[in-house]
């Protein structure tokens, strides 16, 4: 399997896009450490993994509190490939957005990927290879009303990639960033509603949302050696709204 031997961190791995690109690392070899806030969801995770032939692990971590952070790095240990994926979602108006949601989201979507990568990329670098994969969204190109925080801190996000990937790719680790288009998570849905993701997926040229599953296709692209020469990339899976 392409991903033998390989250790995988993947956070926000309790559901959606996080959950399914667990699953496909681990099917694929990779030895998965699963970070997530819900204990009694990740241990279900890891149970599925397992049973399945799989290899994981779940470290349970608040990816708003600095500290929770920096155990996650601890004992994920040497990894060999990092999914930023875990990320708050607030929607409201810009005159209503509250200052203390404002704070937690960036905390959760720029600081913590952030710090993540300041402490697993230079072990990744002494060995000489490595792939992150940070997962943004659309509407850090596209202006929705309602998601100012949310598109500014992916818009980040996607800007950091293209830092580290200057940073880190001359010592041979790979930094690209994964933008979904509407998908269906319970993130979404419970944010939005089923007539809410509806409507935002019908301005996509496929008309519908996509599956988890789909988009970790791409990020299971992005951290195996297929995709060797990617670094500093951001990769459009949205059905074709950014094109339009």
């Amino acid at each position: 399997m392409e991903l033998s031997g390989k250790i995988a961190l993947v956070t926000g791995a309790t559901g959606g896009i996080g959950g399914a690109t667990a699953r496909l690392l681990a099917a694929r070899g990779a030895r998965v450490v699963a970070s997530g806030r819900d204990a009694q969801r990740g241990e279900a995770l890891v149970k599925e993994i397992t049973e399945a032939g799989g290899t994981a692990r779940f470290v349970a971590a608040d990816l708003t509190d600095v500290a929770s952070l920096r155990r996650l790095a601890d004992e994920a240990g040497d990894v060999d490939i990092l999914v930023n994926n875990a990320a708050l979602f607030p929607i409201a108006a810009t005159t209503e957005q509250e200052p203390d949601r404002l704070d937690e989201a960036f905390a959760a979507n720029v600081r913590a990927p952030y710090l993540l990568v300041a402490a697993l990329a230079p072990a990744m670098a002494a060995k000489g290879s490595g792939s992150i994969v940070n997962v943004s969204t659309m509407a850090a190109r596209i202006g929705m009303p309602g998601l100012s925080t949310y598109s500014a801190t992916k818009a980040a996000l996607e800007a950091l990639t293209r830092t580290w990937a200057a940073e880190f790719s001359p010592a041979g680790v790979r930094v690209n960033t994964v933008s979904p288009g509407p998908t269906r998570t319970d993130m979404v849905m419970l944010s939005m509603g089923e007539e809410g993701a509806a409507q935002v997926a019908g301005t996509t040229l496929l008309k519908r949302l996509a599956d988890p599953g789909e988009i970790a296709e791409v990020i299971g692209f992005l951290a195996s050696d297929r995709a060797g020469f990617m670094t500093g990339a951001t990769v459009a899976v949205d059905a074709g709204r950014t094109a339009i």
